[in-house]
């Protein structure tokens, strides 16, 4: 079992239930699953650039990526629907937890002039959107390897009802909130 998982199993639900008064065990709030994606640009015209960024992704997370397609057309983008323009993964269970438990205590501290990661990236129902801005901050890349830079998003899924809800899931886990 990781180590953040045990943390949730042991501290996390008892705070959360004492916090927010909840009257029983199921309705604490509890990370469902990550989605971290990458989205290339340039992938229309560079096959390989796509490439790059699925195996970068897969190092990463430790599991397979799958390429995103448009959904649709934009001409002002050169854009085609149905054109591979960016690799995805979703992560669940216990590869999930390490993942978050890797992000919170290696990666984020690592980020140059890092504060704390917004409070303002939740959606309304608890899920949480985190924007990176260098994939070269996670230990799994070499840099030496890396032919650009690139940005990656990271969508926390809840079962929170609110953002408040989520909110404190996600600093139960570890999450550095920069203050307001």
């Amino acid at each position: 079992m990781s180590r953040l998982l045990e943390k949730y199993r042991k501290e996390i639900i008892p705070e959360l239930t004492k916090k927010h008064e909840y009257a029983n065990v199921m309705e604490v709030p509890k990370l469902k699953k990550v989605t971290v994606n990458i989205g290339v640009g340039e992938a229309t015209q560079e096959r390989a650039s796509l490439d790059n960024a699925r195996k970068q992704i897969e190092a990463i997370t430790g599991q397979h990526a799958v390429i995103t397609k448009a959904k649709k057309s934009i001409s002002n983008f050169k854009l085609r629907k149905g054109v591979p323009i960016g690799t995805m993964t979703t992560l669940r269970g216990k590869k999930m937890y390490e993942f978050v438990d890797r992000l919170v205590s290696i990666v984020l501290p690592r980020i140059r002039d890092f504060n704390g990661i917004s409070p303002h990236g939740f959606d309304g129902r608890g899920n949480y959107t985190l924007g990176i801005k260098e994939q070269i901050v996670f230990p799994e890349i070499d840099y030496d390897k890396v032919d650009k830079v690139r940005g990656l998003n990271i969508t926390f899924v809840t079962s929170a009802k609110t953002d408040e809800e989520g909110r404190s899931l996600m600093r139960a886990l570890g999450m550095p909130f920069a203050q307001k």
